[in-house]
Parts: C-alpha cells; structure tokens; sequence
C-alpha cells in the first residue's frame, strides 16, 4: 500500500510509519489539515489515515473537502472522540473507517488492509429494487433519478443489501463484509446505518430501508403492498 498519513504529532506519527513502513508499505506524511488535502488532491494514495483534531484545518473538514473534489480514495480517521455523535460527523463527511486513541498498531494495519481491499473493480452490471439503482461499474447509486452521494462503506453496505432484498441482513454479514475477522463494536455499524438512511430515504417520502430489531437490517420496495 501507499499511504498518506495526516498527524500533527509528529512522534505519533514516526511510530506509525516505523510500524508500517517494517511491514513493507510506503508512508507519506502531512503534519497539518492543509497540507494533508494538499497532498491527497495531487497524489495518488491507496488510503489515507487522517487524524480528527489537526491544525488549520481538521479532519471532518479535510475528508469533506477531498469527497467534493470527487476522491474516493479510502479514508480512516483517527480519534480521541469515541462518541457516537462524533462518529456520525466523521463518517457523514465521508471517512470509511474510524479508530479511537489509543489503539493497537497491529488493528490499524488489519483496517487498512481491509479498506484497500475493497478497491478491487466490479464487475459491470447494476443491481435494482423499485426506482434504487446501483450501477456496479461507476460505483453511481440512485433513487428516482436522483444520484445518492455514498462513500465507498456505505456502498459496501447497499450492494450487500440489494443483493439480499428484500431479505434481512443480518448485523454479523454486514460487519463481515466491510471488515472480514476484525470488526469494530456495534456502534461503528449504527453509524454508518445512520449515514446510509439519510442518503437514501431523507429525501423521499417513503423510506427503503428498514431495521428489523433483533436481526439486522433490509431494504424494500415501498411501492410494493
């Protein structure tokens, strides 16, 4: 992997890069907000890690900027906010993963695997449930005409959805796919539900996707009775 680290203390960040860079990855530092978005619109990164709190711009802001240039490039966001509220804005501003200091250096590397994993290409095909469209080629979602802006997590999450609809999917598949062996807790997938409900159904009246208590989550057709 090429790797964009973006941490303003720098011994934090010599010791992530030590830790990775032994495991045979290349690193990229920016010790600021500015210069992380500097370098994440110029360069070609597989993921970027991008702490929360940094100088003259942080990182909600910096991942919010990097999504409207149209970068889908891979982001986790590094933290001491472990509240569910901060998840929420971090992932609503586009980060695909979320990591709480302190944390272990052997975790951050599995999440970073598992992120650049889900860059393979799809195959070109789309998948469809009433006026949702899923274009598997473009990575383009859409509901009545009307694009959805997803992140790759929360893509992840309707592919997985669609391909089981109406079913239920269950919260253990959906951890499954998004992060393989090594999940986060259970508020990490609330919050990523919680972003992938305002995208699709905020704007409409009539929503798609439902929580079944107890089971996990599916996605229906409201026109059908």
């Amino acid at each position: 992997m090429r790797l964009l680290l973006v941490e303003d203390h720098r011994d934090i960040a010599a010791n992530i890069g030590d830790y990775l860079g032994a495991a045979g990855h290349e690193v990229a530092f920016a010790y600021d907000g500015a210069a992380g978005l500097h370098r994440a619109e110029r360069e070609p990164f597989d993921v970027i890690v991008l702490d929360r709190m940094l100088p003259q711009l942080d990182g909600v802001e910096l991942c919010w900027r990097l999504r409207r240039t149209g970068k889908t490039v891979p982001v986790l966001m590094l933290t001491a906010l472990d509240t569910l509220p901060d998840k929420i804005a971090g992932f609503g501003a586009g980060a695909d993963d979320y990591l709480v200091k302190p944390f272990e250096l052997a975790e951050l590397l599995l999440r970073l695997e598992a992120l650049t994993r889900r860059g393979n290409p799809l195959p070109a095909r789309q998948l469809h449930l009433g006026t949702l469209v899923y274009d598997l080629q473009t990575l383009q979602a859409s509901r009545a005409g009307k694009a959805l802006a997803l992140n790759p997590t929360l893509r992840i999450i309707l592919e997985v959805l669609l391909r089981q609809a109406p079913d239920v999917v269950s919260r253990a598949e959906l951890k499954q796919a998004l992060w393989g062996d090594a999940p986060p807790g259970d508020e990490v997938l609330r919050a990523h539900m919680h972003a992938l409900r305002v995208a699709l159904d905020r704007s409409f009246g009539q929503p798609m996707l439902r929580t079944v208590h107890g089971a996990g989550y599916r996605l229906v057709d409201p026109s059908e009775p």
